[in-house]
């Protein structure tokens, strides 16, 4: 007898310490089951912890139609499966919270570790997508055929649409591994198809018109950015010490992204890419009228920021392409330049692994060994002979085109995958 009130006594004092909170009931239960015009519904209970304080929420859910399961028994044994983790010995009250809430907490605990870019696209995702469809919704209740309908009702277009999704596949991963769900959100959804996207590149002849109409120090810009393939961000974000015109090499440790400074985009960008003698002495002459700023970045504001590349690409080069007569299709900007350089390399014989180097896509190399390998490599010396003479060998130093510097095809459209 004193042994049952000793076990009695010990359960109350753990109920009112509220250590019960982190563990589920024992109690083992079959749900309700009943059966309505659309087919087989489902209730039972669940325990969630809500701001601290474990609850026992009922949930209700359609089980399947009359034709799945012609008879109770079956429909019971769906439900049975459909609640089987409640049953498990080792199951636990999750937490729970609305969508919209989970991604006000996502935003300030995951999304502030990613690059400025990146974050951008994930919170206008987020929020001007997302938050508005899902909000209300509590975690829990997100499953795949409510992904579904947000799919097919996207009025963005089906690369928007993907990308979308992927933050929010992103942002589920994070609640997993958090305790707020354990379901997969997007098994069986069919996302669109997203077809092939024409990319432009510019051709050597094209880049050669740019550099002869282009004023200084935008001229600079363009040719680095042809002959080296660098990212219009890392482009933004060189500075003078960047720059080993004796040994003629430029190293890429930093990028700009709307005026501000950051890493480069993958550890891989960050690399040593070889310049060729054109662009070693088009250099030391472009340094000679440089305007020292405090941050020795190679272009520079009148205020000592890097260059923001979307209103140089909308104030500066897009209008010198209309004058040119140079036509690019929509959404192609200075990616033509590093399309051109690839294109160019390729063309020259660069082995892939070179091509991955100079561009700073990844090659499987620890990037240390890849660096200090790549400055005493021949092969880049010798592409980079090669680009030079493509970009700036045609041009006389008055920066004229001469005359028997064309001669080479007009500009293709080329198609990735």
């Amino acid at each position: 007898m004193s042994l049952d009130f000793d076990k009695l006594s010990l359960l109350r004092a753990i109920e009112s310490s509220g250590e019960r909170n982190s563990m589920a009931r024992k109690r083992y239960q079959k749900g309700q089951l009943w059966l309505e015009q659309d087919g087989w519904h489902g209730r039972w209970r669940e325990d969630v912890i809500v701001n601290g304080v474990r609850r026992r929420p009922r949930r209700h859910g359609i089980i399947g139609s009359l034709k799945d399961y012609p008879t109770k028994r079956l429909a019971q044994r769906a439900l049975d499966a459909h609640i089987a983790h409640v049953n498990k010995i080792s199951y636990r009250p999750m937490p729970t919270a609305k969508f919209a809430d989970f991604a006000q907490n996502w935003e300030s605990k995951v999304l502030s570790q990613y690059g400025e870019s990146t974050a951008i696209n994930y919170r206008t995702h987020i929020w001007k997508h997302l938050v508005p469809f899902f909000g209300e919704y509590s975690m829990k209740d997100l499953n795949p055929e409510m992904i579904q309908q947000f799919v097919s009702t996207s009025v963005v277009s089906p690369k928007t649409t993907k990308n979308i999704c992927i933050t929010l596949q992103s942002m589920w991963t994070t609640a997993r591994a958090w305790g707020y769900v354990a379901h997969d959100l997007m098994e069986g959804v069919v996302l669109p198809e997203v077809k092939r996207v024409q990319r432009f590149f510019l051709s050597q002849r094209e880049i050669q018109l740019i550099l002869a109409r282009a004023q200084e120090p935008h001229r600079t810009w363009y040719g680095l950015a042809a002959e080296t393939g660098l990212r219009a961000g890392e482009l933004c974000g060189l500075t003078v010490d960047d720059i080993d015109i004796e040994r003629g090499m430029l190293q890429v440790r930093q990028s700009a992204w709307r005026g501000k400074l950051g890493d480069p985009k993958t550890d891989d960008s960050i690399r040593v890419v070889e310049l060729s003698p054109q662009a070693c002495a088009h250099l030391k002459a472009f340094l000679k009228s440089w305007h020292p700023n405090e941050r020795r970045l190679l272009f520079a504001t009148c205020n000592g920021t890097p260059w923001d590349q979307n209103l140089l690409l909308k104030r500066r080069f897009r209008p010198l392409l209309r004058s040119l007569g140079i036509q690019v299709p929509r959404g192609n900007g200075f990616h033509a330049f590093r399309h051109a350089n690839a294109t160019l390399m390729s063309s020259f014989g660069a082995s892939q692994k070179l091509r991955q180097q100079r561009l700073g896509h990844a090659d499987g190399s620890p990037v240390t060994e890849t660096i200090y390998t790549h400055v005493i490599s021949e092969d880049g010396k010798r592409i980079a002979a090669q680009l030079g003479k493509a970009v700036w060998g045609v041009l006389d130093p008055s920066w004229t085109l001469k005359e028997n510097g064309s001669g080479v095809e007009s500009p293709k459209p080329l198609y990735l995958n």
